[in-house]
Formats: C-alpha cells, sequence, structure tokens
C-alpha cells in the first residue's frame, strides 16, 4: 500500500512540475507575442523617407499608418519580408514620399505594385501572389 502511495505521489508531483513550467513557457511566449506585435506596430508608423533605385526587383506597398485596410495586412506584409527581404515599405503620411503617387498612378492604399503586377486591397491570395507566399 505503501508503494502504491508513493507512486501516486511521484506522479503527482511530476504533474505540478511539468504544469508550472507549461504555465511559464505560455507566460513567455504571450510576453513575445505581444513585444513583436507592439514592434511592428511601431515600425508601421514610421514616417521614413524611401528612395528608390531605378531598377529595383522588390515588391512595393504603399500604405497609410491611419488606414483600416492597411493595418488588416500590415502585420503579414512585414512578417513576409522579415522572412524574404523583397519588399519595400512606404508610408504615404511621409509628405516627401507623396511624388510616388503620380510616379506610380496610386488611386489608393494599401497597394503592392511587384513589376508589371499591382494589386489594391486585402485579398490574402492576391498579396501572396504579388509578395511570392
Amino acid at each position: 500500500m505503501y508503494r502504491i502511495l508513493g507512486t501516486v505521489l511521484k506522479r503527482v508531483t511530476l504533474i505540478k512540475k511539468v504544469s508550472k513550467a507549461l504555465a511559464v513557457i505560455v507566460v513567455i511566449f504571450a510576453v513575445l507575442g505581444f513585444a513583436g506585435h507592439s514592434y511592428v506596430n511601431h515600425v508601421e508608423k514610421e514616417k521614413t523617407v524611401v528612395t528608390l533605385a531605378k531598377h529595383s526587383d522588390k515588391v512595393l506597398f504603399f500604405y497609410r499608418d491611419d488606414c483600416p485596410d492597411c493595418q488588416a495586412i500590415f502585420h503579414q506584409i512585414y512578417w513576409h519580408n522579415v522572412i524574404s527581404h523583397n519588399i519595400i515599405l512606404i508610408n504615404m503620411n511621409q509628405p516627401k514620399n507623396r511624388h510616388y503617387i503620380q510616379k506610380y498612378q496610386l488611386t489608393a492604399v494599401p497597394t503592392l505594385i511587384s513589376g508589371n503586377q499591382r494589386y489594391i486591397g486585402t485579398k490574402q491570395s492576391q498579396i501572396k501572389r504579388i509578395v511570392g507566399d
């Protein structure tokens, strides 16, 4: 009987240790997720002046940081770019970036341009087609 009780107590102790470890892991991932989300939101609000190379093979992503549609897809675009490094983020709320409106004949944001391909909108399948997911 003592042998069975000892086995049960060991299992209960093991379950408690595993539960605590899992709780710590969940908290760590939650903190990292929040920090990553906050950082991407910071990047989205940057109003960097963008100078484009004449013959760039990168995808151009024109957006406004106050545009709900742009905000809806910004994280997807940003994380794709972290992996592939093939997108240039251009915030049209930066006055010095507005000359691209005429140069690329922009009519709305979000707009993705890759070579002769152009997409305006938030449809995931079209975004993936342009950025090469």
